[in-house]
């Protein structure tokens, strides 16, 4: 930049700020052999550079070094040092014997926090990945935890690793994902739990860190079927659904099972309430599919629905969606006197809809309204002959037991009742709420015997029919060619929408959907099947990055002036150079995003990629090698800025860009050296605005003007030589203008 600076006329101008001497410990890094592999002993090395202090023997304290994996984290030793002036080198004999994604940290402590002046450089980390037979995340319902624990097992069996994670206790970070070559998501809902206080779910961000993770960083993804899947969990329009070879929503018209669901909004006087409840309800009509049916009611002088007709405010989702979630918008809810009006207008909505299979109602109130009336003629007997559900939220209430009238209303029709202290609890609700309304996606029939379409690597050495099954997910097929749709359900659901097993590419990753669960309610038989174990590892295999030793790849990474530099070294099983592969690699910043590396080849199976790393954090790496290859995963951590590592002032570098010369002009000036107010008056001496560089000059183009000014007399021209135009009747003109102004009579 001083370089740029200079050529473009500009001299620069140094005042050196003179460090002190201080003392300091610097853990400058801690490095692993590029090549661990499990079981095999190696020395993890700390490099600690210290200034020294007073005293002779120098800054005394602990070293620390922490190995962490997943969410355990152990002390590997921890060991008393006294570091005089200069650098040194601690190491410890260590070795890993189970496969997994290892982060290192060394620590110093100072036994006096005085003698070390910069605590901020006290911490280095480094990653290393060991590579097994692959690791697998399986997430399950917290509420029906145990359910896949024959799957679990039967994996570990086959030689995968198997972590359980339950809903209620989800990552919350892209990087805690790393360590697994594949994501379970078996049979869980969205959202789950009937308390309020007690609800868990998959929020926006934690399901777009796994669709990245598949698409950006390689890892498998499968989809699990059951009772509280795809759809019918509270999945559909969500980014997961983008990334899976079906949709969670039936979009044939003669297959889709439809359901109705009512929302009743009031006035709320929590906090932010009101906003919340236009988010929940926006959520809902997300989730609902084309062919269900939606309406909301809300005060507004008198009880209303806000889209449709008094008749006819439940209507179809499909068509409409836009204009629901527009009008919703711009609705803010009343404050609604009583329940019994916009309840009768609820039974007008739900009586015109006999094709619907499910009909869910959600007040959402802080039970302020009068209650509604119970007697056979009200609207609470006409709902539940209607065979409507209705699920009571109590937001904002006075009372610390909640309301006693939605209370009554949730038990009376058989739905449920829910008290809620903070609005963040309400997409939570409505997400497990609106799954009730997707309950018709699921099909159940005994002896349902899944065909097989096409031979595929999802189920390659299968023998023999496959055993029945009792129940699956309705889906619908993704109208792609790289979708393939190894095994099908014998009933005639439509070519798109009798999925049973299907999978794709997506991204640099792959995902699975199977329809079916894995043996606790639709799949029973299964689990006597002699294959259960091959059928179920082959799948999970399948959709893992690839796990082959199919070559010998060192990586190191270097840090350096804000930049870290990948250096691949190649070589096949005989130790010859492996040349000419297409290489890439995706690096995961501190801030979650990722971003692709370009790595080109600059020896003999030597292959180089460089990125920016300035923020302080960890850095995944995701290194392609191409031809089919296993992805290496390795990362660098940046535990401090350079600003931390530096302890006396470069004055070479300050030297230097004061020294450059611009054309025609004078060098800058080293002005003093500030340490402390004394050496203030030479900077003050000194005239910033000498005249010692050339005149700056600029030059504009005018040629745009010359052209317009010629065009126009050019056309002046040519109007004078050939039109002949007659002044007689100027003169006239300007008498009788004279006269009108003079008064003159004109006559």
């Amino acid at each position: 930049q001083a370089r740029v600076l200079a050529n473009k006329g500009v001299s620069i101008d140094v005042v050196p700020v003179q460090l002190g001497a201080r003392s300091d410990v610097t853990v400058e890094k801690i490095t692993l052999p590029p090549d661990v592999r499990r079981g095999q002993p190696f020395d993890l090395r700390v490099v600690l550079d210290s200034s020294g202090n007073a005293t002779a023997e120098g800054i005394r304290g602990k070293l620390r070094i922490l190995r962490r994996t997943g969410d355990r984290q152990e002390l590997l030793a921890e060991q008393e040092t006294s570091l005089p002036a200069g650098k040194r080198v601690m190491s410890v004999r260590e070795q890993i014997d189970r496969p997994d994604f290892y982060t290192y940290e060394a620590r110093f402590v100072a036994d006096d926090p005085a003698a070390d002046s910069v605590p901020q450089n006290n911490r280095a980390t480094t990653f290393t990945h060991v590579r097994g037979r692959g690791h697998v995340l399986l997430i399950e319902d917290w509420a029906n935890k145990g359910q896949f624990d024959l799957l679990v097992d039967r994996l570990k069996t086959a030689q995968i690793e198997v972590t359980v994670q339950s809903s209620d206790q989800l990552f919350t970070s892209l990087a805690e994902l790393q360590r697994y070559d594949a994501v379970i998501l078996a049979d869980v809902p969205r959202s789950s739990g009937d308390d309020a206080e007690h609800i868990s779910h998959f929020s926006d961000d934690q399901v777009r860190m796994l669709v990245r993770n598949t698409r950006e960083m390689g890892c498998g993804l499968v989809m699990l079927g059951g009772p509280n899947s795809f759809g019918a969990g509270g999945w559909t329009n969500s980014e997961l659904e983008k990334a899976m070879p079906v949709d969670f929503e039936i979009k044939s018209a003669k297959v889709a099972p439809v359901g109705a669901l009512a929302l009743l909004m009031h006035a709320s006087e929590m906090s932010r309430g009101n906003y919340w409840q236009k988010v929940v309800a926006r959520e809902s009509i997300k989730a609902l599919g084309a062919h269900d049916y939606c309406g909301l009611l809300h005060f507004q002088g008198t009880d209303r629905w806000l889209w449709g007709t008094s008749r006819g405010g439940l209507i179809r989702v499909g068509p409409a969606r836009k204009t629901m979630l527009a009008r919703l918008d711009r609705m803010t809810p009343g404050d609604m006197p009583q329940f019994e009006p916009a309840m009768q207008i609820a039974v007008t909505g739900f009586a015109g809809l006999p094709d619907a299979a499910v009909k869910h109602m959600i007040i959402i109130s802080d039970g302020d309204p009068s209650p509604p009336n119970y007697g056979p003629t009200g609207a609470i007997q006409a709902l539940k002959q209607l065979g409507v559900k209705i699920s009571t939220v109590a937001v904002g209430t006075h009372g610390p037991a909640g309301s006693t009238p939605l209370q009554r209303i949730a038990t009376a029709t058989g739905g449920t009742y829910y008290v809620v202290r903070n609005a963040r609890a309400l997409p939570r609700i409505y997400q497990r709420e609106v799954r009730k309304v997707a309950r018709p996606l699921i099909y159940e029939e005994d002896g349902l015997v899944p065909q097989i379409k096409s031979r595929h690597a999802m189920i390659e050495g299968l023998s023999g029919p496959l055993p029945p099954i009792s129940g699956f997910v309705l889906t619908s097929l993704k109208e792609s060619h790289l979708v393939e749709v190894p095994l099908l359900s014998p009933r005639p659901f439509g070519d798109r929408n009798n999925t049973i097993l299907a999978g794709w590419t997506y991204g640099v990753g792959k995902t699975a959907v199977l329809t079916t669960d894995a043996g606790a309610r639709w799949a029973k038989a299964w689990t006597q099947w002699d294959q259960y174990d091959k059928f179920f590892s082959t799948l999970i295999r399948w959709s893992m990055r690839p796990m082959g030793d199919l070559g010998n790849f060192t990586v190191a990474i270097q840090l350096r002036d804000g930049k870290a530099r990948i250096v691949v070294t190649a070589l096949d099983k005989e130790d010859e150079f492996l040349n000419f592969l297409d290489m890439s690699a995706t690096v995961l910043t501190p801030n979650m995003k990722a971003i692709p590396v370009p790595v080109r080849q600059t020896a003999a199976g030597r292959y180089v990629g460089q990125f920016d790393a300035r923020d302080v954090g960890s850095y995944f790496v995701l290194i392609n090698p191409g031809g089919g290859k296993a992805p290496i995963r390795t990362g660098i951590d940046v535990g401090y800025s350079d600003e931390f590592r530096d302890r006396e002032t470069n004055r070479a570098l300050l030297s230097y860009m004061a020294s450059l010369v611009p054309p025609g002009g004078q060098s800058g000036k080293i002005i003093g050296d500030l340490t402390g107010s004394t050496q203030i008056a030479p900077l003050l001496a000194t005239n910033s605005f000498r005249h010692d560089l050339p005149k700056a000059r600029a030059s504009r183009d005018i040629w745009h003007l010359l052209v317009l000014i010629g065009s126009c007399v050019f056309f002046a021209d040519v109007l004078l030589r050939r039109v002949h135009v007659h002044f007689a009747w100027v003169g006239p003109l300007l008498g009788r203008v004279t006269d009108r102004l003079l008064g003159r009579d004109a006559a």
